[in-house]
């Protein structure tokens, strides 16, 4: 059965919603979005919203066999893969996020990193990462701190609206993570 739509009022609707973590113990990595979409808040699937390149990115970078779709997002704990955000809250576009709400869920990220172990972060955004954590120099790629004892890792964002990163670049970079990961 093919899904709907989200109609422009459940979109008004889901200003401030909340998408649940893809989450647990023994993951490779943990990749962080910025915050979730109104589309996602509204489905409850991670970058749901059509035009996201997260998907096939994961294919194409060798993380997942296949293109998944965001309704199969809890399979990816299968893979070591797990997804959460810096802002829990949903907002139509990732900019409208407050820096302090950022600086909070980046606390907020710390603990769940803490608590749950993965080998690795990727944080999904340059600027989200340097606003949440305070590191306005920092710059793509791997990162020579760790963030809760993980590896970590700033990445792409998959948002059509990141204008600068088409799906192969996005596809390279998330592979370069995987394949330092095989190395250490």
């Amino acid at each position: 059965m093919k899904r709907s739509r989200p109609t422009r009022q459940q979109l008004l609707e889901a200003y401030g919603k909340t998408v649940p973590d893809i989450i647990g113990p023994g993951l490779d990595v943990l990749f962080v979005g910025i915050n979730p979409s109104l589309y996602s808040a509204v489905v409850g699937h991670h970058f749901a919203r059509p035009g996201n390149r997260f998907w096939p990115a994961l294919h194409l970078s060798g993380w997942v066999p296949r293109r998944f779709a965001p309704q199969e997002d809890r399979q990816l704990v299968d893979f070591g893969i797990g997804l959460t955000n810096i802002a829990r809250h949903a907002t139509a576009r990732g900019d409208e996020v407050s820096a302090d709400a950022l600086a909070r869920g980046g606390r907020t990220l710390v603990r769940k990193i803490r608590r749950h172990r993965p080998r690795a972060v990727a944080v999904l955004g340059v600027t989200a990462y340097r606003v949440a954590f305070d590191r306005p120099k920092a710059q793509m790629g791997n990162q020579e701190r760790k963030l809760g004892g993980a590896a970590l890792w700033v990445l792409p964002n998959p948002s059509g609206l990141n204008a600068h990163y088409q799906v192969p670049d996005l596809a390279r970079a998330y592979a370069e993570l995987k394949r330092w990961l095989r190395t250490v």
